[in-house]
């Protein structure tokens, strides 16, 4: 069965009336954004808890309609609870919970759920396997780091990107100055129990790169044809944020005993100088026809490209986001810095979304934003 039927099918029997579309999302992550956002534009809302994480989505019950309280964020792909979602006319808002929790091979075989946005784009969020984000970015030129396949092939400064040995879902960071030094910290990390020696294979080993660190949140619309920059943000990571805060000295003696973990925790809002947007679109919508030619239909709605801006005021980007990023729930209820730009007044990713969704259900084009 083609693609363009099995949309199709997934959506047949749902109505062109938003009164009756729900809007549905793993209660994690940009949740809080997604369920305010729909509210705003008319829409019901489904979060989707797990037991003891529920109690947010519990209190803030303005913008949570239905919570669906599992054991599990995995058993969203039990069949009572799909034929829930479709009995409620659900289109599901993907988040990185949602991928990390669920699973790619799930998502894409075993969630018979219209997802808004491209669900076969999420599995390039990762640096290994045939599909990752080096191939989109290598696709069009686009500057990221350097990568060593080997630690004894460093030859330069590197960040190094593996599992965490206890917060799974979490990265273990470290830079390290050259190959003597990966080798040093590795085995140092390994023996405070913050990455795990059977987890070096798994590694992402990039060239460091110095610049200032922006997370650039884009939105490409089909019901407008058109890509937008709606905001920009940064991240606050801990306990990197606390040694910050010590004076040099105390940093160097506590990082003998504690070491920098590098977990993300929050972000904060951030502009750029107003020369470097153009690059910044250029370089989006360079991206976007990749994603077309590599993963039909492309990209759909929000993604993020983290990058830094060297001295130069070249642009590298080095993480890149395909669904909805994290740092958008800073706007929530303020709305995004640009978004004004082309509404006339703020609005947050969350809300952005819901508009989207509710224009192709009135312009009859659901279809096109569904997968």
């Amino acid at each position: 069965m083609s693609i363009k039927l099995l949309i199709k099918e997934l959506i047949s029997g749902y109505p062109r009336d938003i009164k009756k579309i729900s809007i549905a999302t793993i209660a994690s992550h940009s949740a809080l954004d997604v369920f305010d956002g729909a509210k705003d534009e008319g829409f019901s809302t489904i979060a989707i808890c797990q037991k003891g994480r529920e109690k947010p989505y519990l209190r803030f019950d303005r913008v949570v309609d239905v919570p669906i309280i599992l054991d599990r964020f995995a058993d969203v792909l039990r069949s009572d609870v799909i034929a829930k979602l479709k009995k409620l006319n659900a289109i599901f808002v993907p988040n990185r919970s949602f991928s990390v929790y669920v699973g790619y091979d799930n998502i894409e075989k075993r969630f018979p759920v219209p997802i808004f946005g491209n669900r076969y784009l999420l599995r390039y969020e990762e640096r290994t396997g045939d599909k990752n984000y080096y191939k989109l970015l290598d696709e069009v030129g686009i500057r990221r780091p350097k990568t060593f396949a080997n630690p004894d092939e460093i030859d330069r400064p590197v960040m190094v990107k593996m599992p965490h040995a206890r917060k799974r879902v979490e990265r273990g960071f470290f830079i390290a100055i050259d190959r003597d030094d990966f080798w040093r910290k590795f085995r140092d990390l390994v023996n405070k129990g913050i990455v795990r020696e059977d987890d070096l294979p798994k590694a992402s080993i990039e060239e460091l790169i110095i610049g200032a660190h922006f997370n650039v949140n884009y939105f490409y619309s089909i019901a407008r044809r058109r890509l937008e920059l709606l905001s920009i943000d940064r991240r606050i990571q801990t306990n990197l944020d606390g040694f910050l805060r010590m004076p040099a000295d105390v940093q160097l003696e506590v990082s003998k005993v504690l070491g920098i973990e590098m977990v993300e925790i929050g972000h904060e809002a951030a502009t750029i100088r107003e020369r470097m947007l153009g690059k910044l679109f250029d370089i989006g919508e360079s991206f976007v026809d990749a994603t077309k030619r590599i993963e039909p239909p492309g990209v759909i709605g929000p993604f993020t490209l983290q990058l830094m801006v060297t001295p130069d005021l070249d642009i590298v980007v080095f993480d890149v986001a395909l669904r909805i990023g994290g740092g958008t729930n800073i706007y929530m209820g303020i709305g995004s810095q640009y978004s004004k730009l082309y509404f006339g007044k703020p609005i947050s990713m969350g809300r952005r979304i819901a508009i989207e969704i509710r224009e192709c259900i009135e312009a009859d084009c659901l279809d096109t934003i569904v997968t």
